[in-house]
This record gives C-alpha cells, sequence and structure tokens, in this order.
C-alpha cells in the first residue's frame, strides 16, 4: 500500500466533490463507506485503489495496486484541488445561498475520459435506472475485482479493450441496443486518441453536446460544461432560475449566461439548493431495446 497526505488549497467535501464519477449508490466501481470514499480505477500505469479520507483540513489517499503512484499524484486533481471559483458571482439568491451552504464543493478530475465515457452513453436515451442497470451488469461482466483489500466490494471498470472486442450483441443482454453499444466500442478502438484529445469525440458517431458536456464535468474538470439537450436539466434551470416549469435549452442557456465559465458550478448548485419544477405527465418507464 502507498499512501499520501496533503492539505487541499480550499476546503473539499468528499461526497458533494466526487459524487458525480459514481453512477448511484450501487456503483460497483465506487463506494462511500464510513471508512472513505472508495474508487477503482485504470491508470496510464495499470489498475488502482484509492481510499480517500479527510479529517477536515488534510486530505489523505491510500492507493493499492500497479497504478497507485500515478493515482496518488493525481489525487489533488481529483479532488478539485485546480477548480478556481475566486471569480464566481452567485446572481441569483437560491444560487448564493447554496453556495454559502455548501463551501466544499469542487469541481473534480478524473483524468479518466474513457470511464466516464461509457457509462454517460448508456444514460442516452433511457431513465437513469436503466443506465444504472446496464452500467452495474457490464461492470459485473467484463470486468475484475480492483486490487486491494476490498475483495468483490470494489470492481475496476471494464478496459477499452475488453469492451471494443465485443460485438454488438454481447450488449443486448444488458438492455443496450446497437447504436450505443457502436458508440462504446468505437470509442474504445479509439481510447488512446481520445484520451490525449477529448475534444475530438465529437466528431464519432453517437457522441454529442449533452454527452461531452457530462464526460467534460467530471473527467476534465469543466466547470462550464453544460449538457444541452438533457430531457430534465432546462426545467430545473428554468424552474429555480425564472419561475417557469418548462424551458427550453435556448432559455436554460440564456438564465446560465451571467455564469459563463462557471456554468457547470451553477447547475451543480441549483441541484443541491433548488427545487423539483412542477410533473404534469406520468413518470417515464423503464423501456425495452425494442423501443429504442
Amino acid at each position: 500500500m502507498l499512501s499520501r497526505t496533503f492539505r487541499p488549497s480550499r476546503p473539499v467535501d468528499l461526497r458533494l466533490t466526487l459524487g458525480p464519477l459514481g453512477r448511484g449508490a450501487g456503483d460497483p466501481t465506487m463506494r462511500f463507506r464510513p471508512d472513505g470514499v472508495w474508487r477503482a480505477t485504470r491508470t496510464p500505469d495499470g489498475p488502482a485503489t484509492t481510499r480517500i479520507t479527510s479529517d477536515g483540513v488534510d486530505i489523505t489517499v491510500n492507493g493499492w495496486g500497479p497504478g497507485a503512484a500515478w493515482a496518488l499524484e493525481a489525487a489533488p486533481a481529483l479532488l478539485g484541488d485546480a477548480d478556481d471559483d475566486g471569480d464566481f458571482v452567485a446572481h441569483h439568491p437560491l444560487v448564493a445561498e447554496a453556495h454559502r451552504r455548501h463551501p466544499g464543493l469542487r469541481i473534480a478530475r478524473s483524468q479518466a475520459v474513457i470511464e466516464a465515457l461509457v457509462p454517460t452513453v448508456l444514460e442516452q436515451k433511457v431513465v437513469g435506472k436503466a443506465a444504472k442497470r446496464a452500467w452495474f451488469a457490464l461492470v459485473r461482466r467484463y470486468s475484475e475485482p480492483a486490487p486491494g483489500p476490498v475483495g468483490k466490494l470494489l470492481w475496476l471498470p471494464p478496459s477499452p479493450d475488453r469492451l471494443a472486442a465485443l460485438s454488438p450483441d454481447a450488449f443486448h443482454p444488458l438492455n443496450v441496443e446497437h447504436k450505443r453499444a457502436n458508440t462504446i466500442r468505437l470509442a474504445c478502438n479509439n481510447a488512446v486518441a481520445l484520451e490525449a484529445t477529448p475534444a475530438t469525440m465529437t466528431a464519432l458517431p453517437g457522441i454529442g453536446a449533452w454527452t461531452y458536456a457530462q464526460i467534460a464535468l467530471v473527467a476534465l474538470g469543466d466547470a462550464d460544461a453544460v449538457p444541452v439537450g438533457d430531457f430534465h436539466l432546462k426545467n430545473v434551470v428554468a424552474w429555480n432560475l425564472a419561475g417557469r416549469p418548462r424551458g427550453t435549452d435556448g432559455e436554460m442557456l440564456e438564465l446560465l449566461e451571467p455564469y459563463r465559465g462557471h456554468r457547470g458550478r451553477a447547475i451543480r448548485l441549483l441541484m443541491l439548493g433548488g427545487t423539483t419544477p412542477p410533473k404534469y405527465g406520468p413518470r417515464l418507464e423503464l423501456q425495452s431495446i425494442s423501443a429504442l
């Protein structure tokens, strides 16, 4: 085991900062436990497991596996130490209150583009519950337990090579149709290039502005990322910033314009401190891939 302790430049709330990297409470690649935040990842040097703890001032990171040294070196960036909100201005009272109440919210930077891309593509066109089920099943079927002392409680994300070699039909038992399957396979085939130049991913079929923004927010630490095309987000922004229960992407961008440079941060704060807009229709049901 390797270990590193450092003092971040600003307060860090581990759950708020690292939460967006996980895919729900049952994500097998990430666990929030009483003894710390456990995360499995594939670094340029190999697989790694990290356990991250904080005493309120200093952060300690323990690492296991061939990529442990890399993961410890990257830990400050992962925890948003380069995230500078010094020029952030909360123009709306709701945003200001959320910012005041959550001083430890930082924008994480995992530097793991493909690890963010695969579950994000799985979230395209389907409800969150279906995407989480597909991600959990993909990890358990095509990956392996993470290194370190956690046994089968923590699993590595599937390797790009393994996913690239799958046939589209291999995704069918996971309720993932050919279109999303092929997007994942193509991205994994180009994993090295995408990790080096993430912006080029939008040239791939099936990866648009929404997908790129979701990835940029967690993998690249982009505090300005806005997921245009999200089914719910435009309504959340319109409701909390303008009192309108429904909005368009254009209206959302207009309302977020005063926060340019920090629009992704403003969205995070709205999700923490805002309220859900009124619902006028039935809840979306889980879909079979035959309907996609």
